[in-house]
């Protein structure tokens, strides 16, 4: 299908401010699923764009501003050939059928950080306890163990719609009970790590899903695993959903915090922050 995706973020201030260089990822990434046919990126107030590609290969847009303004609206707009099917077949290497399995040394040297945990924050013990919990045997069918996990968080996590900026880490999620999009793929992801696999984090824009949903779109997070011969299979726990059928990538990284849409700031009080507003609009 061809959609039509319009990202369009709003920031108000008290009175005129200083805008900091804003670094902005929302341009969505090809991919064998995904061609982009058509983009475009533009700031009111007006600014000067530069594109660069960051270590994950990530088209990454740095908008500076030479005037002060009391609102900010950053408007992001392409247009992609979506062909990611709705129930992917997954061919993967029967070497990699049964878990555990050993990625080659290629691999393995080539996915480095994204296949271990992250053990300089807290909590990892208790993330590969909560981990190995999905674990049913010494051998068990590696797909059907992702499934688990990736259908299990929402069994321990309540969805809940977070404004504060920023990640939980696993641990905090674990605890609270609850999390944002971004926070329960962070959960995937490092218990994926901790059992031994290559995952990464994934920003982008989700499809509505159901009427239930109400918008026709939205920025999301999910994360995704590679398994040798499969490639990168894309996991959404927050949806219990497997492959990339409803989802448009925006970058991959090895945290969310790597990838966040837009990071920037002001020269000003922080009483002179008033709001901040999204909206994603898609359509085919």
């Amino acid at each position: 299908m061809r959609l039509t995706i319009n990202h369009r973020t709003t920031y108000r201030y008290a009175r005129p401010v200083a805008l900091e260089a804003h670094r902005l990822v929302v341009t969505p990434r090809d991919s064998g699923d995904l061609t982009t046919l058509e983009r475009s990126l533009r700031c009111e107030p007006e600014a000067d764009i530069s594109w660069t590609l960051d270590v994950h290969g990530n088209l990454i847009a740095t908008a500076t501003f030479p005037q002060t303004s009391d609102e900010l609206t950053i408007i992001s707009q392409a247009v992609v050939d979506h062909r990611a099917p709705e129930w992917p077949v997954f061919a993967i290497d029967p070497a990699a059928h049964t878990y555990p399995f050993t990625y080659t040394l290629d691999d393995l040297i080539d996915l480095g950080a994204l296949a271990q945990p992250d053990w300089l924050t807290p909590g990892g013990d208790t993330v590969s306890d909560w981990a190995r919990r999905f674990v049913m045997g010494t051998h068990t069918d590696t797909l059907s163990l992702l499934k688990d996990i990736n259908s299990g968080v929402l069994g321990d996590i309540c969805y809940r719609i977070r404004d504060e900026e920023g990640t939980q880490s696993p641990a905090e999620t674990l605890a609270l009970g609850s999390g944002s999009c971004r926070d329960i793929a962070a959960l995937f992801i490092e218990a994926a790590r901790h059992l031994g696999f290559g995952a990464r984090a994934v920003s982008g824009y989700l499809l509505d899903i159901g009427p239930e949903d109400g918008d026709p779109g939205s920025t999301h997070a999910w994360a995704e695993v590679y398994l040798p011969g499969a490639g990168w299979i894309a996991f959404d726990p927050t949806h219990r959903r497997i492959g990339s059928g409803r989802l448009v990538p925006v970058a991959f990284a090895r945290f969310n915090r790597q990838i966040m849409p837009v990071t920037g700031g002001y020269l000003g009080a922080a009483e002179d922050f008033v709001s901040m507003d999204v909206a994603v609009h898609m359509r085919e």
